[in-house]
């Protein structure tokens, strides 16, 4: 005579596998397919500059785009002597120095003696709707992270590289 075990689910077990269940069958199948991404140093390619900034910066885009709806990081370059004058953003910027130095403060007036150069590995925050400004003493290279659209109005409007 055989003897059949039955095993019985308690009604918390099975609660909890039916609540595992409806969460993993919500995330959409293209998630499950989407892999990292990785862009090597060597393979990081510069190109003029966008028309926010003053002529002479380069940009390189690793992800996403700042035009568009959604996450983005940009490194740009640039060249030594630069100055970026005060300006705002509609939404949060994060700035992390690559190499180089890169001066950067708050406020309306540009004033290189308003914080020092901040050296590769350093990061700045800057808050929607901050007045601040940038400068370099020799070549630099930042990465900035943000979430697009990503705009800058410039404090005075003469400053504007897209209308002069």
């Amino acid at each position: 005579m055989k003897i059949h075990h039955v095993h019985r689910i308690s009604l918390p077990r099975m609660a909890a596998a039916l609540g595992v269940l409806l969460v993993v069958s919500a995330f959409p199948a293209s998630a499950a397919e989407e892999h990292h991404t990785v862009i090597p140093a060597d393979d990081v390619k510069f190109s003029a500059g966008p028309p926010t900034l003053p002529a002479g910066a380069e940009i390189a885009v690793l992800l996403g785009s700042p035009a568009e709806e959604g996450p983005f990081v940009i490194r740009l370059k640039f060249p030594a002597g630069y100055d970026v004058p005060p300006h705002r953003h509609p939404k949060e910027e994060h700035v992390t120095v690559i190499s180089g130095g890169f001066g950067m403060a708050s406020g309306e007036k540009h004033d290189r003696a308003a914080a020092p150069l901040l050296p590769p590995g350093s990061f700045v925050r800057i808050p929607v709707g901050m007045a601040h400004f940038a400068w370099t003493e020799e070549e630099t290279i930042v990465q900035l992270n943000g979430m697009g659209p990503f705009g800058v109005e410039y404090v005075d409007p003469k400053d504007d590289p897209r209308t002069n």
